[in-house]
């Protein structure tokens, strides 16, 4: 009989405990930290001149949100990339900062070309050969691990709830084109790269296949919006290579749509840009990096104007990882 009772007592607990869970408030924290990088540092992994001048500065900022199990985390970076050795660090130095596990952390980084990229195996496996600092600045990248952590640690002291959650969609004009044009008989006529405009037949060439949508997610408090999220699928260069760090004309479309708001944190996304670029739209010149902001600022504000708000709790919220079948998961 006491067995019987303890094991009662021990599922009511679990019963409570849960429910304890599951009654949590679904709250969200802020953060955003500089993540510029010093001159003479290499850009877009050693393929282009190293910082010569600071044109804008670059950021690496995201959301945490709290209250559906561990904390997870969406961080999105002003550099090129970040890669297999790096990857792995930096999610897991940010993951232990707000008490989560690596596999919880989507680092996302948003390819300017202008700006650096980070892998610390291959800085490694460089300086075994002499090649040390051609590809990263690797002591500029752990500096920027560690305060990219620390403003997320902080940002565990100011959460604030999130009663709903906002979904909206704009149509970007004159910004994306797909970058192969087929010709009549299907294979590739035309590669047009980013600032393919230079190219009559590359510009006149039709768009092709492109996600005309940049998409919006906002995180409301009431009538309180605490953050947005923006996804839109395109490369993000105008024009780069010349020595001047800067976060392009998504950072300038961001950061326009930031103003617009209040200072409302604004986190970016790259979409799947792979083959899609500003090419039909773009020759390169200074001009059409403002040209091209606006445009996506102006989806941006549509976007954000058609949203549709719905109530969330933190039950409503779950995560999980998928994997190809050949991946491991170490960090779930």
């Amino acid at each position: 009989m006491r067995t019987i009772i303890i094991a009662i007592s021990v599922l009511l607990s679990v019963f409570q405990a849960s429910r304890a869970v599951a009654d949590l408030p679904l709250r969200l924290a802020s953060f955003r930290a500089d993540a510029t990088p010093p001159l003479g540092s290499p850009l877009c992994n050693g393929n282009v001149k190293p910082a010569m001048e600071i044109v804008s500065p670059l950021t690496a900022r995201g959301v945490v949100l709290l209250g559906s199990g561990d904390p997870i985390v969406l961080c999105a970076f002003d550099w090129v990339g970040i890669g297999n050795g790096s990857y792995d660090a930096f999610r897991e130095s940010i993951a232990e900062s707000v008490g989560t596990t690596p596999g919880r952390v989507a680092l996302h980084t948003l390819h300017q070309h202008d700006a650096p990229g980070s892998d610390f195996a291959t800085e490694r496996l460089l300086a075994e050969h002499g090649l040390s600092r051609r590809f990263s600045n690797a002591d500029f990248d752990m500096e920027v691990m560690q305060r990219v952590s620390a403003a997320a640690k902080r940002a565990l002291g100011d959460t604030q709830p999130v009663t709903h959650v906002g979904l909206g969609s704009g149509t970007v004009e004159k910004v994306a084109s797909n970058r192969r044009i087929l010709g009549p008989d299907g294979r590739v006529a035309i590669q047009r790269q980013s600032s393919g405009g230079r190219n009559p037949a590359a510009r006149e060439a039709p768009e092709g296949t492109i996600d005309p949508l940049v998409r919006l997610i906002t995180f409301w408090n009431e009538d309180k919006p605490l953050a947005v999220l923006t996804y839109y699928a395109t490369h993000p260069q105008s024009y780069y290579g010349r020595g001047g760090v800067n976060w392009d004309f998504v950072g300038m479309a961001r950061e326009i749509r930031e103003k617009a708001l209040s200072g409302l944190p604004h986190i970016h996304f790259d979409g799947a840009g792979g083959n899609v670029a500003a090419g039909k739209y773009n020759d390169g010149s200074k001009e059409k990096r403002p040209l091209l902001a606006q445009r996506l600022a102006n989806g941006m504000k549509q976007a954000w104007q058609s949203q549709k708000k719905s109530p969330i709790a933190a039950k409503d919220v779950c995560w999980s990882v998928k994997l190809n079948v050949n991946t491991q998961l170490r960090n779930p």
